[in-house]
């Protein structure tokens, strides 16, 4: 007998090597939980208890392993509360799988008040993901399915919508291969003239700059080679932290690479969308080489003097074998690098010492591969450019979508999927409460989370922003948060309390050994502001950059 869509679903999430669905049943999707019931020992489904809770755990999961993730809910508000943690996926590059049921296929467009109906659901997925597909009937549904993973396991690492109506998940599936191993498309070719045009220019060049973004994770080794051959700065924001170990000596923070753009003469992209930097302007003396697997990224904010469409893993290798250099010749530049790095360090222990206190005791903590996973607080705006990452995969942001919230839920994911190395949380008090009902999911699944929870009762942010701005008119920023440790321990979740960073190196390094998940509530006050280091202006040339706000 030939299996229905939900069985077929099923079995290629199987054959794909999803281990885990991260997910929130409910009735539109109950034929498929059904059919995932007799196979739970290959696929465990990880139940949230909110939609949000389980596609930020797959964007997290994602994140931190490279792998493709799963999550699964209802339409409707179901996947409206998804909507957020699918949008971070988009920004953050999370090749996440969005399976979001529907209402029944005669029902859609009809406004007949179907339960958790949407005008137009799949409008909104389709601009949420890389590709979204409906299953329109069992004949089609196998190649939907394959088109999904192959678009999923291709190209720039994105979100990947699949809608299913109620009714779709009980036909049988008519045509399917024997083989349900679905692999990636074809990359595209390396334009080797351009390869040549981009060797020729940094070879030459005498102040490189590397920019490395969240496509660039699994090219340590050959960046950190090609940085060494040409001497050249290598930079990170948020997504591309760990590609280059923060102790080598080219490895520069973004407040940094800000103070050197003007002297730089070729600066080249690699899986970035390369637009931090070039709002600092560029003009006729700054040479732009861009690499990236996603063709629209290239020129996004100035067209490069060599852009290249392909894929990190097919063009790094080729252009090393181009470059025969040995960086011995750009001894000025390498002490430029290391007067600056050694000017900045001075600089951020003078202003920022109480985060620098803080993220210090985390890092003396948490060894070299364990994960940080940053949330929009006071803690993580400074992280981005203080705390050290020495391996891929060991930093994990919001990028540019800046999720408040999305924290916790984030890091769930992390530390489920990397239960073999610790995995430390930072939030605030704000940020926490948007999904602090993920304590509940955490005791359920055991999930070895250390949260770190820093109290100040303001959303602080906000009420800077209100004191500096506009003469300290605060309006919605305060705040009346609980006593986190007590709720944690409601939860069955360990609560524990450190009032100073040495507490905190104690309440970590306690946390650690505990199997299970940890709630540390910190008490602060009020932080230094990062955002001189953060809203940097532009510093160079007369080509005015687009109006980019914020960070």
């Amino acid at each position: 007998m030939k299996p229905t869509v939900a069985e077929f679903a099923v079995k290629m999430l199987i054959a794909n090597e999803f281990d885990q669905l991260y997910c929130l049943p409910g009735i539109q999707n109950d034929y498929f939980f059904d059919a995932l019931f007799h196979h739970t020992d290959r696929l465990a489904p990880i139940h949230s208890r909110h939609e949000q809770g389980a596609a930020y755990m797959a964007t997290g999961a994602a994140l931190a392993t490279g792998k493709p993730q799963a999550y699964c809910v209802v339409p409707g508000p179901g996947f409206l509360n998804s909507a957020a943690a699918l949008c971070t996926a988009q920004a953050v590059g999370a090749p996440v799988l969005a399976i979001i049921g529907e209402i029944a296929s005669a029902a859609i467009g009809k406004s007949y008040g179907a339960l958790h109906e949407l005008p137009d659901q799949f409008a909104i997925l389709d601009q949420l993901t890389a590709q979204a597909r409906r299953i329109e009937d069992g004949a089609g549904a196998a190649q939907v399915m394959i088109d999904s993973l192959a678009d999923l396991k291709s190209g720039k690492p994105s979100p990947v919508g699949m809608e299913i109506p109620y009714d779709r998940w009980t036909e049988q599936v008519s045509e399917f291969p024997d083989n349900l191993l679905v692999p990636p498309r074809p990359g595209p070719k390396v334009d080797q003239e351009a390869l040549a045009r981009a060797a020729d220019m940094l070879t030459a060049a005498r102040r490189p700059l590397i920019v490395v973004g969240g496509g660039a994770q699994e090219y340590g080794f050959e960046i950190t080679s090609l940085a060494e051959r040409l001497s050249a700065a290598v930079v990170a924001y948020r997504n591309g932290h760990g590609v280059v170990s923060s102790d080598h000596p080219l490895r520069i923070s973004l407040p940094e690479a800000h103070a050197l753009w003007p002297q730089v003469d070729v600066a080249i992209g690699l899986g970035t969308r390369f637009v931090t930097p070039l709002k600092w302007g560029v003009d006729q003396r700054l040479k732009l080489v861009h690499i990236d697997i996603n063709e629209q990224e290239i020129g996004r904010v100035f067209e490069p003097d060599v852009g290249i469409h392909a894929s990190l893993a097919d063009t790094l290798p080729q252009l090393l074998d181009l470059i025969d250099h040995d960086g011995k010749t750009n001894l000025r530049w390498r002490q430029t690098i290391a007067d600056t790095r050694g000017r900045f360090a001075r600089l951020f222990a003078r202003n920022f010492q109480p985060q620098l206190a803080f993220l210090g005791a985390i890092r003396s903590e948490l060894p070299p591969d364990g994960i940080l996973v940053e949330e929009i607080t006071q803690i993580g705006f400074v992280s981005r450019f203080l705390f050290p990452t020495y391996r891929s995969r060991t930093f994990i942001s919001s990028g540019y979508q800046g999720t408040l919230g999305c924290g916790l839920p984030t890091a769930l994911g992390v530390a489920h999927a990397r239960r073999d190395v610790p995995v430390v949380a930072v939030s605030g008090d704000g940020g926490v409460l948007f999904a602090i009902g993920e304590l509940a999911t955490a005791a359920y699944h055991n999930i070895p989370l250390n949260l770190v929870v820093f109290k100040d009762n303001f959303y602080a942010n906000v009420r800077r922003t209100q004191e500096e701005q506009f003469e300290g008119r605060y309006i919605a920023s305060s705040l009346n948060s609980p006593d986190f440790a007590s709720l944690a321990e409601s939860f069955g979740v360990t609560g524990l309390r450190a009032g100073s960073p040495a507490e905190l190196r104690l309440s970590l390094r306690k946390s650690f050994s505990i199997d299970g998940p940890v709630l540390i509530e910190v008490p602060v006050g009020e932080f230094p502001s990062p955002w001189e280091l953060l809203l940097l202006p532009q510093c160079r040339g007369d080509r005015e950059p687009p109006h980019l706000h914020y960070y």
